[in-house]
């Protein structure tokens, strides 16, 4: 079995999951994408790593990653779990077929790689995981109805893994980020932002690294706000 550190990253082909499996290859992990583009794998190529095109809202497409990391490196230390973008629209024009989509964006997205990769974590000793949020999970805009619902829920997720895994060693977090630059840049964004810049996909996959790595070891069911302070907590 190898001793090497290696990181699972889904939607990971492009923007912040792509920063993220760069920061994380550049920090010596072995890495594993899974995008339904082909650039999750092409980019793993580039990086050495594995990857899959499919989806994480199959969880036949999210095993095969986990199964093809399991034999190429046998364990899992890190996941780091990006989404696409769910439905949006007027609150109470969003049809149920469009809220069953946002969750499986949005929420089933982040808890089925959960679910396969705890088991493997819990029988190594320990891992970490981190979810990629919204800085809108607690202070929801009708930007992002479907978003902020189901991110919400993910928070409340989290918090009850901690509970039931946080004596496991094995940890869970998500980053909020607010206007980052893999989204269309307005002026009237970057003026709702009191440090009056949009953030960058690097500086989100920054502050993923830190909360993967040992010095980030006593923090779990987290929800770490990355927004240039559109948010301030009390």
């Amino acid at each position: 079995m190898s001793e090497e550190k290696v990181a699972l990253i889904t939607a990971g082909g492009s923007g912040m999951g792509a920063a993220a499996a760069r920061k994380l290859a550049a920090d010596g992990y072995r890495v594993a994408i899974l995008s339904s583009s082909g650039k999750g794998e092409a980019l793993a190529k580039e990086l050495g790593g594995v990857g899959v095109t499919g989806s994480n809202q199959s969880n036949d497409d999210v095993k095969r990653l986990v199964d093809l990391s399991m034999e190429r490196w046998g364990r899992i230390d890190a996941l780091v779990n990006s989404a696409g973008h769910g439905p949006r629209a007027p609150i109470l024009d969003i049809s149920d077929e469009d809220w069953h989509k946002g969750m499986e964006v949005y929420f089933l997205s982040a808890v089925r790689p959960i679910r396969l990769v705890a088991p493997i974590m819990e029988s190594q000793g320990g891992g970490a995981i981190v979810n990629i949020s919204t800085a809108w999970a607690f202070e929801p805009s009708p930007m992002f109805p479907t978003s902020a619902v189901f991110r919400a829920g993910l928070a409340s997720f989290t918090k009850i893994f901690a509970d039931s895994y946080a004596a496991k060693n094995i940890r869970l977090n998500n980053v909020l980020p607010g206007w980052i630059d893999s989204l269309p840049a307005t002026e009237e964004r970057r003026d709702s932002v009191p440090m009056g810049r949009y953030g960058t996909s690097e500086e989100i996959a920054a502050t993923i690294a830190f909360l993967l790595s040992e010095g980030a070891g006593y923090i779990t069911g987290q929800n770490i706000r990355v927004d240039g302070g559109i948010a301030r907590s009390v």
